[in-house]
């Protein structure tokens, strides 16, 4: 059986290889980048393996081969050797590649991380118009006094920094944290948005996200500083709103899984995306010891014509399988994206009959 490797993958995909010959590069990322321009999908040579750390997806070589052209995982091998064999090309060997030496942090304890992002929080506001926003979600100011939500700094960032240095708390590791031309900690400075806690199952907050302002895609992103000096990568960070119950919901986005949790009482659990499972199973490791036995799955109502996230969708299904959990669907009134804007409208119907008695 031929075994092959990614750096034979990519010659069928026409991926450009690395033009200095090293190991690991970037190129862009089908799921998240929305211009050449933007390279975050890290594809290493060496390992056989990519990850993007702004929306999490990750694998191997047949997960590769599957992103870029559709083909179900499962088919890929398959698929692989029928187009090898049209183009009479066989597998190369493995070659020793030269490896770029990146000046990143590998990431902290995700206490420590909880730690200086609960003090980073605590110094910020959050900017009437993003409270206005919330509310408009159907967020209490209770809940979005709880939950944390803060708006971007754009300003003072390297007092930040050193604020957080005084009270003895650490930054290297912290993704969003980095080194400045003058070598001082800072915290980086992204487009003018809505910071979002994205928590563990223990109610510790991992990383950040940002809901970026007046964009049209990728609307939400990662708070990482991998391309700083002594900068940290972010990962893609499962989110749990609510109590640990027998069944939860699994939905996309922290940010749509605290306002269904606050709109109905429900827990709820989220990936970055149906595509973005890295963390997922882990995840749900910890919830199925912790009485976790049923999974409802509320995605976006673009999983019914999204063959590149249906195909996700599949996986997903198959993981929940595989880990013996009951599972099934949430189905909505398809006019409404997702199921947050549905609960919500519902909700807001249910007041004006109320008011008009």
């Amino acid at each position: 059986m031929e075994r092959f490797h990614i750096s034979d993958i990519i010659n069928l995909l026409s991926i450009p290889h690395p033009q200095d010959g090293s190991s690991s590069y970037y190129i862009q990322c089908p799921c998240c980048d929305d211009s050449p321009s933007k390279k975050h999908l890290n594809v290493n040579l060496k390992k056989d393996v990519f990850r993007c750390p702004r929306c999490g997806i990750s694998g191997g070589i047949f997960d590769l081969y599957s992103l870029f052209t559709g083909v179900p995982r499962d088919k890929a091998r398959k698929a692989i050797i029928n187009q090898i064999g049209k183009l009479k090309y066989t597998p190369t060997r493995k070659e020793k590649v030269s490896q770029n030496t990146v000046n990143e942090y590998p990431i902290t304890d995700v206490q420590i991380r909880h730690d200086t992002y609960t003090s980073l929080l605590s110094m910020l506001s959050l900017a009437p118009d993003h409270k206005d926003n919330l509310l408009n979600r159907g967020l209490s100011e209770t809940e979005i006094i709880r939950l944390e939500y803060k708006t971007t700094p754009i300003a003072g960032t390297t007092a930040i920094a050193k604020q957080l240095q005084q009270q003895g708390l650490y930054l290297s590791g912290v993704p969003g944290f980095y080194r400045n031309d003058s070598s001082s900690w800072s915290f980086i400075y992204e487009k003018r948005g809505i910071l979002i806690p994205v928590r563990d199952i223990y109610g510790r907050i991992q990383g950040l996200q940002i809901r970026r302002d007046n964009v049209e895609k990728r609307k939400f992103r990662w708070v990482s500083s991998a391309d700083k000096k002594d900068g940290c990568r972010a990962e893609g960070w499962t989110h749990l709103a609510g109590n640990i119950q027998s069944q939860i919901i699994l939905t996309e986005g922290p940010m749509k899984a605290d306002v269904i949790h606050s709109l109905t009482g429900l827990t709820v659990l989220a990936v970055p995306g149906v595509n973005a499972l890295t963390q997922l199973q882990s995840t749900l490791e910890m919830l199925k010891q912790k009485g976790v036995t049923t999974i409802k799955t509320a995605f976006d109502i673009d999983l019914i014509t999204n063959p590149y996230v249906q195909n996700g969708y599949n996986k997903l299904l198959s993981l929940l399988n595989q880990m013996d959990f009951k599972y099934g669907t949430y189905l909505w009134d398809s006019r409404y994206k997702g199921l947050d804007d549905y609960i919500w409208l519902c909700q807001m119907q249910q007041n004006d009959k109320g008011t008009a008695r």
